[in-house]
């Protein structure tokens, strides 16, 4: 599926609506704590519920449970039809959106939902920030609470940040390029040992060390599955001496940890790490920084003004500033596709060389990894558009007019020049048959790529639409039509010229495939911007 159109708000935006939006902003994330507590992601994967169903499920009236269903309609986060057939009580029905199926249904993989309550439990200490503020810190908000509640915070926590780390591995690990994954990693300040755990599943040849503080390793769940991934654990405080000998680290991670520390103390941790990595070895830290939405760094930041002791949201630049009398070659930030970014250190400047920073770079392994052969970025300019393909369409194509997006259905070349002026780069695809597996890798690869910022990505890929096994353009391509392409040819693009300039040599096809390249080659163009 293409992605939707964004409509993005500047966070200075002036306007009685921007203060009303602000001061209300609690409605949204009250509505989501309360459908997680309740379980209705849950109990709506994965086929979805009626009204009806929902209501005695949960023992909530229709009336008061319609009304709180089309807020979540509305927010986005479940979706409403008409009432299915083998439902004919008259009520509406209701499922899960995608993110709400991916993110909030418990025991999948992904699941958020502890990571959501636990933001719960945090409002409390909100509501007293004014009088943090003129004390100067952190006030005295919870009563002396005895230590079996303390237990039960602490394992909440650790809990609530095993599905954000899950996640946040997934975005780190294409930024990490050719870096060998083996030898021996240190998780400091590990929490639920979750992020180590991402990255064994990825390089299970890796032994990971976790470091906390003995009460929160006493929390990790200690077990037959943990001792197989290779997980050893250290109870240690971070603010002392880190007991491990020197240089022993190929990687060491601070993933969340520095925030919830001060200047002087980040210097300490800093030094430590440094002491105990290796030569070659590479130093990742994971964090909110100012200079990436500096809006949620903000705003975080003043959440550890009220929660922590001393804890703050570092910019990038301080961090590179303490780094620097250590000896370290420090690369340059790495925004993640959600609200935090990576900051990576080596002795070795070779290291860094490996890394792979640059989100085009990164775009080309996910396209790889989607199945192309190959991914090759070309200039805007090297795409050639001649006045001669369509004819080529008209004349030489038995689907002529009969497919979605083919011509005379399909831009004219003088349209697709226009597009191609407005673009720098384009990537160039290489695939095989089937086409309808082709073409939907295509797709794939236009989300893919609008994910990662490149909003004005756009694809033509190779030959007639073959999506569906019938075609039934003649009675409307309906919901389909949205995934549609032009291809390259049918829109005035010369793929042989194309493909010359982007390094490739192309045959045409004699009595069947060539003796030395016994197959057929797919082509498809991707704009970026």
């Amino acid at each position: 599926m293409t992605s939707g159109p964004v409509e993005e708000h500047d966070p200075q935006e002036a306007g009685f609506q921007r203060i009303e939006d602000l001061a209300t902003a609690y409605w949204f994330s009250e509505t989501l704590f309360a459908a997680v507590e309740l379980g209705i992601f849950t109990l709506l994967h994965p086929q979805g519920m009626s009204l009806g169903d929902l209501s005695r499920r949960l023992r909530i009236k229709k009336g008061p449970l319609e009304r709180f269903l089309t807020a979540l309609s509305r927010t986005g986060l479940v979706n409403k039809t008409d009432n299915k057939m083998d439902k004919p009580d008259g009520n509406a029905f209701y499922f899960n959106s995608e993110t709400s199926g991916r993110y909030l249904v418990s025991g999948k993989q992904e699941y958020l939902g502890g990571s959501v309550l636990w933001r719960r439990e945090l409002c409390s200490p909100w509501a007293g920030l004014r009088d943090c503020l003129k004390k100067g810190g952190r006030k005295d908000y919870l009563p002396a609470t005895e230590e079996k509640e303390l237990k039960g915070r602490r394992r909440r926590y650790i809990d609530a940040m095993d599905g954000v780390a899950r996640a946040k591995v997934k975005e780190m690990l294409p930024f990490l390029g050719s870096f060998p994954l083996e030898g021996e990693m240190l998780d400091a300040g590990c929490g639920s040992g979750a992020m180590a755990e991402g990255f064994l599943e990825h390089a299970p040849s890796l032994k990971a060390t976790l470091m906390d503080l003995p009460e929160v390793i006493g929390l990790i769940r200690k077990g037959p599955s943990k001792e197989a991934q290779n997980l050893f654990f250290c109870p240690a405080n971070m603010l002392e001496p880190w007991p491990f000998e020197d240089e022993r680290f190929d990687l060491i991670i601070l993933s969340n940890v520095i925030h919830v520390y001060s200047k002087k103390e980040l210097a300490h941790i800093l030094k430590n790490a440094v002491r105990c990595l290796a030569g070659d070895g590479l130093l990742l830290i994971h964090d909110f920084f100012l200079e990436h939405r500096p809006d949620k760094a903000a705003l975080f930041d003043l959440n550890m003004f009220i929660n922590t002791m001393n804890g703050r949201v570092f910019s990038y630049s301080e961090i590179k500033k303490e780094m620097a009398p250590l000896g370290l070659s420090v690369a340059e930030l790495a925004p993640l596709e959600s609200d935090t970014a990576l900051v990576m250190a080596s002795r070795n400047p070779k290291t860094l060389q490996k890394l792979c920073l640059d989100k085009t770079s990164v775009l080309l392994n996910r396209l790889i990894d989607l199945g192309f052969r190959k991914a090759i970025p070309i200039s805007a300019r090297d795409i050639h558009v001649p006045g001669w393909t369509e004819l080529k369409c008209r004349h030489g194509c038995g689907h002529y007019g009969e497919k979605p997006l083919c011509p005379p259905d399909a831009p004219h070349y003088e349209e697709t020049k226009n597009l191609i002026r407005d673009c720098r780069r384009a990537v160039l695809l290489e695939g095989e048959p089937p086409a309808g597996e082709f073409q939907g890798k295509v797709l794939q690869a236009e989300k893919e790529a609008f994910h990662w910022g490149f909003y004005k990505a756009f694809s033509f890929w190779a030959g007639p639409c073959s999506l569906c096994h019938s075609c039934k353009k003649n009675k409307g391509c309906g919901a389909m039509r949205r995934n549609v392409r032009p291809s390259m040819e049918g829109a005035g693009i010369d793929v042989f010229e194309t493909a010359k300039r982007a390094g490739i040599k192309l045959k045409t096809l004699r009595n069947g495939a060539p003796e030395e390249s016994p197959y057929v080659k797919y082509f498809a163009l991707l704009l970026l911007d």
